[in-house]
């Protein structure tokens, strides 16, 4: 009966999403003008998603024709399920949080408690989505192959989509949010979300197409591609067919024990909302590390304690990698408040002082990797490393939860501000927005460090599949690929940052025109135009996402058709190392920024309107294109050109 685990897990995940989103749409949405602020939300949203998907489709069909005619048609076809399956799961969660947002807020009239368990319920329809839909893709194109080798296929699509909704998300949250701070905080003096601020609308879309249908895509992408990397070491290193679908088995499990951990999410008045998201991912985590013993030791027979350390150390470094985030990105840290108190002397300290704590946040999650891989390889070998990255994902379903939370507490709380819903219910809103900022920079920073686990699973899949036993740096043609591969992040980085820029430039514009030319707005009798830049932001999130997910494609098929198979090794050893350092660094320092400028604005060191809340705002300005487009979208960046290099493996033999 054990062999049906992943089945009957994946199915009662995708039930309990189902009920989940059922019973969220039972409760009130609140008065006629919360109901019509997230209807323009969720109509922005979809009106991005699809427009995005037409981009897509055309992509996925090109893609699945080269793979047709030149690897063969089993990838091919693979390729697409994981694509679809990417999509579908991005498209589910933003569906349900858009619903969730008024929701919310209303829910938050009756208790700071009730309001939570709408937002998190919203992200436990997201978490369970990307592990049930994961899990039982894997599972299914499995038993139709037999292969894990045309898996890579299924994590190719899967990969793809996850860089074009994360980069295409990311630009479209942060062009919207900076445009709308640049002219609305800065220049009008006026509160966040206020509604008289043309980009409001925009910037509360951007939240779900950037944090929730890019992080489930991205996480998606991590869960399936850690799964099949180690199901193909798996039958390359031994003749035990038990070790191919031990990874299955491990991530049905952590489903049901994310599912226990999602009924202890609980919270009282007067209470911060943490504790109790904090208290679900234990209580799941823990039953991880005990029940995982007794699945792996039932599955695997001899040897299952050496598996099991591997597993443990990867579910470990995880929650070590989460502490430390937390630590650097949290208002009631050290890190944080040191950046805000560099606020009083200007924008200039408050940058320097950011960058620096961005740097030295990568130092805790680089130990804490490294000691699980070589924990790992010290007890299992290469199925180790890979298998560490399972464990370190088992627990999603109820982590990527309480990440997805975020955007939607951070919605109703915009929609508390524009409804005029009163003080009292601002404040708990705000409670447990302020609590969702952090989440979301865990969230990231797990998602940051579970892709460099299953990146160098992936590489040493690559190493295994081209007959690499050593990579020589004394070869010029490997020192080259090394020096590629380094840069490839940083120019990656170039363009996402710079896409944001230029977006937010048109936004600002925009804004402008329209507190200039539309007579009443700031007195509230003149009705801004939100439409206008919800087009401005999805037009410009999807042209200049082109760019960057080409160089993610096509770096890799080009270095090992130039350079050769050792090259390309090279190549994306050096992509792992940078990237993982970069998006640590990029996405912490930006969750710094934010969290600084919300620890003045409740009223520390001179509060909203002082000089150093000035410097935060532009410091949080700058960390927005860190956080949500650029550092996120760079673990996709180095797990893609992993599984392109083993798709198009047998182009470089």
């Amino acid at each position: 009966m054990i062999e049906y685990l992943p089945w009957v897990s994946g199915g009662l995940a995708l039930i309990f999403a189902l009920v989940t989103a059922l019973t969220i749409r039972k409760n009130s949405a609140g008065n006629k003008e919360m109901k019509h602020i997230s209807s323009l939300i969720h109509k922005g949203a979809l009106t991005y998603l699809n427009k995005q998907y037409k981009y897509i489709t055309v992509f996925v069909i090109a893609v699945a024709a080269i793979l047709y005619f030149v690897i063969n048609q089993s990838t091919a076809y693979a390729f697409i399920g994981g694509a679809f399956f990417s999509a579908l799961t991005g498209n589910l969660g933003m569906r349900v949080a858009t619903s969730a947002n008024a929701r919310t807020a209303e829910a938050a009239k009756k208790s700071i408690n009730d309001g939570l368990r709408i937002a998190f319920s919203s992200g436990t329809v997201m978490g369970m989505s990307v592990v049930g839909l994961g899990l039982l893709g894997v599972s299914l194109m499995y038993m139709i192959f037999q292969s894990p080798t045309i898996l890579f296929g299924f994590g190719f699509g899967a990969s793809s989509i996850a860089l074009f909704a994360r980069v295409g998300g990311g630009i479209y949250t942060k062009a919207a949010d900076v445009g709308a701070d640049l002219v609305g905080k800065v220049e009008k003096g006026i509160p966040e979300d206020d509604p008289r601020n043309p980009a409001v609308i925009a910037d509360n879309v951007g939240d779900n197409v950037g944090d929730v249908a890019g992080m489930g895509a991205d996480l998606f992408e991590s869960y399936v591609d850690s799964i099949i990397a180690t199901m193909a070491i798996g039958i390359v290193l031994s003749t035990f067919s038990n070790l191919v679908v031990l990874p299955m088995m491990i991530a049905g499990l952590g489903i049901l024990v994310s599912l226990v951990g999602t009924f202890f999410v609980r919270t009282k008045e007067g209470k911060s909302p943490h504790g109790a998201l904090s208290k679900g991912i234990y209580i799941s985590s823990g039953l991880m590390f005990v029940l995982s013993y007794f699945l792996i030791t039932f599955v695997s027979g001899p040897g299952a304690i050496n598996i099991w350390y591997a597993t443990v150390s990867g579910l470990v470094s995880g929650l070590v990698i989460g502490l430390a985030t937390e630590y650097y990105t949290s208002d009631s840290k050290g890190p944080v408040k040191s950046i805000a108190e560099a606020s009083q002397t200007g924008a200039a300290t408050n940058i320097i002082a950011g960058l620096a704590t961005g740097m030295k946040s990568t130092v805790i999650p680089v130990l804490a990797v490294g000691a699980a891989m070589m924990i790992s390889y010290q007890f299992a070998g290469l199925y180790g490393i890979a298998i560490a990255a399972v464990g370190m994902l088992s627990t999603l379903g109820i982590t990527l939860a309480s990440d997805t939370y975020g955007p939607v507490a951070d919605n109703a709380a915009g929609i508390a501000e524009m409804a005029g819903l009163g003080k009292e219910i601002r404040e708990r809103c705000e409670a447990l927005d302020a609590v969702g900022n952090t989440t979301a920079a865990i969230g990231k920073g797990f998602a940051i460090g579970s892709a460099a686990l299953s990146a160098l699973a992936l590489f040493a899949v690559y190493g295994t599949t081209v007959g690499l036993t050593t990579i020589s740096l004394l070869e010029p043609a490997v020192v080259t690929g090394l020096f590629i591969g380094a840069l490839l992040p940083f120019l990656f980085s170039a363009f996402t940052m710079n896409a944001v820029g230029k977006a937010a430039m048109k936004i600002v514009v925009e804004v402008r025109r329209q507190f200039k030319e539309i007579k009443g707005i700031m007195s509230g009798k003149g009705k801004p135009d939100y439409e206008s830049c919800i087009a401005i932001s999805t037009q410009s999130a999807l042209h200049e996402m082109i760019v960057p997910s080409l160089i993610a494609i096509l770096a890799p098929i080009v270095v090992g058709l130039v350079l050769g198979a050792e090259a390309l090794g090279g190549m994306l050893g050096g992509a792992i190392s940078t990237g993982f350092l970069m998006a640590l660094f990029l996405s912490n320092s930006g969750g710094a920024w934010d969290n600084a400028k919300k620890y003045i604005e409740r009223g520390n060191l001179g509060g909203k309107g002082s000089d150093a809340h000035k410097a935060a705002v532009v410091g949080d300005t700058v960390g927005d294109g860190c956080k949500d487009t650029s550092g996120p979208s760079l673990n996709i960046l180095i797990k893609l050109m992993s599984i392109v290099a083993l798709v198009f493996a047998p182009l470089f033999l």
